[in-house]
């Protein structure tokens, strides 16, 4: 049974100090699914687009097992647009245009075979809009949400009624400060917890990611990049590879759970080394493995008494 995704699909125009693209492939939803495709499949995408949508991305897409049938192409309509440009040590970045477009108006209609899946992930949506697409699956057994300063200041209330019905959020360290109105992290998931979510990851971008259950607190490197040339997406495709691998397994043991984190870190960094999806569109399982195991070997030591 396929894994269930809904976020946003876009054209990107990035600039950072080393190159700049146009119209590029975009949206969480793209980066989520091309993420989790490497692990699981079908990967059944919910989401919108307008009739300026390219068909070698849509092609990209179902080339990767991705299932589109719930995919919306507004006639006459204009695919959401964002851009961007990041400064030197990309770690700070500047939005310079954000065009909703048809996303603006998008309802996610769930297709009556995505409604059996029984893994979900929620992309970075409006959650009245994620409330929605729970309201019409059938039984989820595992469902990852993730969010945004704007929703946790602009629509608190709504996200707390979502996060009762997760059992993982996704959220940066800023978010989780913000979330939880409290600066101490270890702090912060105690009061997170309380509003339902089961596990919390908080990922540090250069720094790594943290993951905290009710039996462990684990702290996962990040690769060490030579080159980093596109931050884009990088989030999206941690989120797409964890939930794609912990799928591919159905095993939600907390061991299980430190190695879809370390798989979600893996992803990232093949991300981080091209513009927009060009890192996650060919790449050999082999290699994947191969940075699996050297993601082990940055935090593998012998002991000496």
């Amino acid at each position: 049974m396929g894994l269930l995704v809904v976020g946003s699909l876009g054209l990107d125009t990035v600039a950072t100090p080393f190159d700049r693209v146009e119209n590029a492939l975009g949206g969480s939803a793209t980066y989520i699914s091309l993420a989790a495709s490497y692990f699981s499949g079908p990967v059944y995408l919910v989401g919108v687009v307008g009739e300026d949508f390219p068909k070698k991305y849509i092609d990209l897409l179902e080339n990767h097992n991705v299932d589109l049938e719930g995919l919306q192409i507004v006639k006459g309509g204009k695919t959401f647009r964002w851009s961007g440009k990041y400064h030197y040590d990309l770690n700070v970045r500047d939005t310079l245009l954000t065009e909703l477009n048809v996303f603006e108006k998008f309802n996610p209609i769930i297709p009556d075979k995505f409604k059996k899946a029984k893994f979900v992930l929620l992309g970075n949506i409006d959650p009245e809009l994620q409330i929605r697409v729970l309201d019409q699956m059938e039984e989820p057994h595992f469902v990852v949400g993730d969010t945004m300063n704007y929703w946790i200041e602009g629509k608190k209330d709504t996200l707390l009624e979502l996060l009762k019905r997760v059992n993982v959020l996704i959220i940066n360290d800023s978010e989780a400060r913000l979330l939880a109105k409290e600066p101490n992290l270890i702090k912060a998931w105690k009061i997170i917890r309380e509003m339902g979510p089961e596990i919390l990851i908080i990922k540090k971008g250069e720094h790594g990611a943290l993951l905290f259950t009710d039996e462990t607190v684990f702290s996962a490197p990040a690769y060490p990049m030579e080159m980093i040339y596109d931050p884009t997406g990088a989030g999206d495709t941690f989120a797409g590879g964890f939930i794609g691998y912990l799928h591919k397994t159905q095993d939600l043991s907390p061991e299980n759970m430190k190695r879809a984190v370390i798989y979600g870190s893996a992803m990232a960094s093949f991300c981080v080394e091209k513009f927009s999806t060009k890192g996650l569109e060919e790449i050999e399982y082999l290699r994947v493995q191969d940075r699996y195991r050297e993601f082990l070997k940055l935090s593998t030591f012998d002991e000496k008494y």
